[in-house]
């Protein structure tokens, strides 16, 4: 039996099936998240005198034993049950009777819906903060402990200029502030109250909106009531936009390593216990992890375009598409976490090679630095650059200046304080 099914509607099995969906396996995740919403709606009802004061007290009781349950692990979803909003309602009115049936007033299931998914959301986003932050805070000490150790650096995939692993485990700590900047925008539009909205139309009762939102901790409202149904869809996709970028920052970081770890670069290295062998070739250390990070992450950007196409050309008001949002973000949110804690897992365990500069295979790098030797001693640019570009075309090119092993010069300069303060603006949302 449905909560919205009448006593002479029947609806076929295939049906049911069909429009459920994978509704039950994801609607777990909004569980306490739509106890939550019945608890601030329900008392809201009792302010504007929607339930008496007993009620009330029943209803809010049971609410949190409901709740307990579900924080202990002892809460599930039964067989014929349509969603987490039927269960726990259902479990209510079974425990506390008629008073059960009474807070749904001045709610839709839409409205119920779009709360339980701004909740989950919002908590993921700030779980998923953390989670950069922790990463962040692990490039920026490798940076900081790689800082003289040079590298050389690619343009085009060709050998360019030299550059230190400092300078390069410092540039991925700074995509990640840029990516928090979007999470943190995410966050913004994710915090704001749907609930009154009804199923889109507002309602008659007298509703107070504004203590719901104080209630649930809501930084704000959606003010139009169809607004607020057309948030749903919406939001999700801002949520994935940001998963997004924070998952190409994972995805080029992870390519990064893969390259550096062919035995054609050999700039980093990891322990045996941490790659995987072959079943043929016996001298095998293959970097499987950051290559799984790097397929799921990229997987993972494609989730605001699948939201796209799912809600582009949906018109105003509550469409059942919407459901779908769902099994598409849901999963993503849980795989981008699992990638950042697996990677704050791996990074530390980086050997990172010594002395690489020293090859002769890398004399081309130091082309500039010759170059803006001839300059500081007062050959204009161009005929520096073209005595240098003779050289390299005839063979004759060599370099015996002295690189400079620190934060700046010709390697660049870290800037670790500054990206930190960067960081800590970008994370300020809570």
């Amino acid at each position: 039996m449905k909560l919205w099914q009448k006593d002479n509607t029947r609806i076929s099995e295939i049906i049911d099936k069909f429009t459920v969906g994978r509704d039950r396996e994801f609607d777990m995740k909004l569980a306490k998240y739509d106890v939550q919403g019945s608890l601030a709606h329900t008392t809201m009802l009792q302010s504007v005198g929607l339930l008496s004061a007993s009620e009330f007290s029943l209803i809010k009781k049971e609410l949190e034993n409901i709740l307990n349950d579900i924080e202990q692990g002892n809460f599930s979803l039964q067989e014929d049950v349509e969603d987490i909003h039927s269960q726990i309602e259902m479990m209510l009115t079974t425990r506390i009777g008629e008073a059960g049936k009474k807070i749904h007033s001045g709610r839709s299931r839409n409205d119920q819906v779009a709360v339980d998914i701004k909740l989950y959301l919002r908590a993921e986003v700030l779980d998923i903060k953390e989670h950069v932050i922790a990463l962040f805070e692990l490039l920026q000490s490798l940076s900081d402990e790689h800082a003289a150790k040079l590298l050389p650096g690619y343009t085009h995939l060709q050998l360019a200029m030299p550059s230190s692993f400092g300078l390069w485990f410092g540039a991925y700590a700074e995509s990640l502030v840029d990516d928090m900047d979007l999470l943190a925008t995410a966050y913004s539009i994710t915090n704001r109250n749907p609930l009154g909205s009804g199923a889109g139309y507002g309602s008659s009762f007298p509703l107070d909106r504004d203590m719901t939102t104080s209630l649930l901790h809501f930084g704000g409202l959606h003010y139009n009531s169809i607004y607020a149904q057309m948030s749903r869809g919406k939001t999700e996709r801002f949520v994935a936009m940001a998963l997004g970028s924070i998952a190409a920052t994972l995805a080029r970081l992870s390519m990064d390593i893969c390259l550096y770890m062919n035995q054609n670069f050999g700039f980093l290295s990891l322990p045996s216990s941490l790659t995987t062998g072959s079943s043929i070739m016996p001298h095998k250390k293959n970097p499987d992890v950051f290559e799984l990070i790097r397929g799921k992450c990229n997987r993972i950007q494609s989730v605001p375009n699948e939201l796209a196409l799912l809600v582009g050309n949906l018109p105003s008001g509550y469409h059942r598409e919407l459901q779908l949002t769902k099994e598409i973000l849901f999963p993503a949110i849980e795989e981008l976490k699992e990638c950042l804690h697996i990677a704050c897992l791996m990074l530390p365990h980086l050997q990172v090679r010594d002395g690489i500069l020293d090859d002769p295979a890398y004399k081309y790098l130091f082309t500039v630095e010759k170059v803006n030797e001839l300059v500081n001693s007062g050959t204009p640019f161009r005929e520096a650059y073209k005595q240098v570009g003779n050289e390299v075309e005839n063979g004759a090119f060599e370099y015996t200046g002295q690189l400079h092993h620190t934060h700046s010069g010709s390697i660049g300069n870290l800037c670790t304080a500054e990206i930190k303060k960067l960081m800590d603006t970008a994370a300020k949302f809570s």
